[in-house]
């Protein structure tokens, strides 16, 4: 059957299952103690098949159809999928519900996206059946341990006939860094293209299937759930799935899964580099690593070290499908992410949406092309269709990302627009801060962000989590100031550096910013800062 043929994801399983059923599908990474499959499981495309069409009975029987959304809650168990295929097939979308929530987040999100019912996990049912109190609109909430007695009855279908490709699938909702999180709608045809997509781009990012995919990023995440998770479904590969990312467990898992591909976050191989050396680090059968967000200056001694390249890729919820920096040569010195394709147009533009020229920082558009610009894009923000236009305004996505573009089309990432520090009339980019002080040996994560300069507009700060046993005293911290004064213009050092324990992070690990400090907290006066303002002078 041609891809074009599908009309739902259940759909491409269905294909999958029959043309590979002994094939593994899905596999979760052994941890021992843990609450689901301890010493691990994999479950062909076979038996999950089985268990798919199974629980698709159990809800038609109960009235579920095309157009009703269900929250699920059963963090990275294999049986996610079983769920949100079952309830594919009926046309039924899911509202995936981060573990990490409390219960005013996922009142909200409840509360929002009007969820006609949840399926959840028992250690979490007390939580929402507490947020199903509050909401207004009844919801009913579903154990996933008692799930065949617990699961309750729904109305009629609020649309006819059998689900199409432009039917919803699933209501994503953004990381919400910044503000309230966003409920991206996406459709069949986005999930089905996504996947699509990843299996064309070619290169180091090259299928030969059967891969064995491992992806330790969450399923509430369009990554792992809808792009990744269907270009396995195409390709009759395996997704592997761990509860989540552990860095002293990587590489036995990567080992006992078979693992031939893996995907990251730029958090991942910082984290893995600063492991000890271990035997299974050599052992591996990866070919490649797909991720975004990863550091220059950690690119080549990742590779070195491990032996297999990362691929430095774009995406968001909003596009699904990507850029790449898969063919040779890549430019892995830098923070290149690919070149637009057919399908994935681009621009580079000012504040006023005029083209800035090549190698000039400006914000990212993206369109299909000039006749459907929209065409697998997602299908707009719920009950938001004013922030929809919006970032649509004259027929481009505005993606919110400061990036620059050579003159041969490739595009290099800078860093997300509202992320920029506006010091003295020059724009600093946190993350070229933050890459710098990666770098150092002694940091473990570095969050950089801006504060009010009564004379320069704002300046940099840089929140340090220093390496177990480093030191966090004022010489380490003019330690970490020169290192910075040394490498870069003088104005980009931290004039203000504090370390702290820890750093807020959302499931998928981005650090959240806006959490690091209070509504009224003036991290200037922190006793623990130091500063270093006076120091930021020209290079002679």
């Amino acid at each position: 059957m041609a891809v074009s043929e599908f009309d739902t994801v259940h759909a491409v399983f269905s294909h999958a299952a029959r043309q590979w059923p002994d094939r593994g599908a899905f596999c979760a990474t052994p941890m021992a103690g843990r609450d689901y499959y301890p010493e691990g499981k994999e479950f062909s495309y076979a038996e999950a098949w089985v268990q798919i069409e199974a629980l698709r009975r159990q809800y038609a029987d109960a009235g579920f159809g095309h157009g009703h959304r269900v929250g699920l809650l059963l963090a990275q168990r294999p049986e996610f999928f079983f769920h949100y295929l079952a309830l594919n097939g009926l046309g039924c979308s899911i509202v995936p519900i981060n573990p990490d929530y409390r219960r005013d987040e996922m009142l909200y999100q409840m509360a929002h996206s009007e969820a006609d019912i949840a399926i959840t996990l028992e250690s979490r049912a007390e939580d929402l059946g507490r947020v199903a109190a509050k909401r207004d609109k009844p919801l009913p909430v579903v154990r996933f341990e008692n799930f065949t007695d617990d699961l309750a009855r729904l109305g009629p279908a609020p649309i006819d006939g059998p689900p199409r490709p432009s039917s919803e699938i699933s209501l994503l909702y953004t990381s919400g860094t910044t503000g309230r999180p966003k409920g991206c709608i996406l459709s069949n045809k986005f999930y089905i293209q996504g996947g699509r997509w990843y299996l064309s781009m070619g290169g180091k990012l090259s299928f030969d299937a059967p891969e064995r995919v491992i992806n330790p990023l969450p399923f509430f995440h369009v990554n792992a759930q809808a792009i990744c998770a269907t270009a396995v479904f195409l390709s009759g590969s395996c997704l592997i799935a761990p509860d989540r990312f552990h860095p002293s467990t990587w590489w036995k898992d990567v080992v006992a899964t078979g693992a031939t591909a893996m995907h990251y976050l730029g958090v991942v191989p910082p984290l893995l580099m600063n492991q000890p050396v271990s035997p299974e680090e050599k052992q591996h059968k990866l070919r490649f690593g797909t991720g975004a967000g990863l550091e220059p200056e950690l690119h080549a001694p990742f590779e070195d070290r491990f032996g297999f390249p990362l691929v430095e890729v774009w995406g968001m919820t909003e596009t699904g499908r990507i850029f790449a920096d898969c063919h040779e040569p890549r430019r892995i010195d830098t923070r290149a992410f690919g070149k637009p394709l057919a399908g994935l147009e681009a621009r580079v533009v000012d504040d006023d949406d005029n083209d800035v020229g090549p190698d000039r920082d400006g914000e990212l558009l993206v369109r299909y092309n000039a006749e459907t610009p929209r065409k697998h894009f997602f299908s707009g923000y719920l009950k938001n269709e004013e922030e929809t236009e919006k970032s649509w305004r004259g027929g481009w996505f505005h993606t919110g990302d400061t990036v620059r573009q050579g003159e041969d089309g490739m595009l290099y990432f800078v860093d997300r627009k509202k992320n920029i520090i506006r010091r003295s009339g020059e724009n600093i980019a946190a993350a070229e801060i933050e890459a710098c002080l990666q770098s150092h040996e002694q940091v473990a994560q570095v969050a950089v962000l801006p504060v009010e300069d009564d004379i320069r507009d704002e300046e940099v700060l840089a929140c340090i989590v220093a390496m177990p046993g480093e030191a966090t005293d004022a010489a380490q911290a003019r330690a970490l100031f020169d290192w910075c004064f040394l490498r870069q213009a003088y104005y980009k050092a931290p004039g203000w550096l504090l370390f702290v324990d820890s750093l807020p992070t959302t499931g998928t690990q981005k650090i959240q910013k806006a959490q690091i400090f209070g509504p009224d907290e003036d991290p200037r006066q922190n006793p623990a800062i130091n500063d270093f303002r006076e120091l930021k002078k020209r290079h002679r």
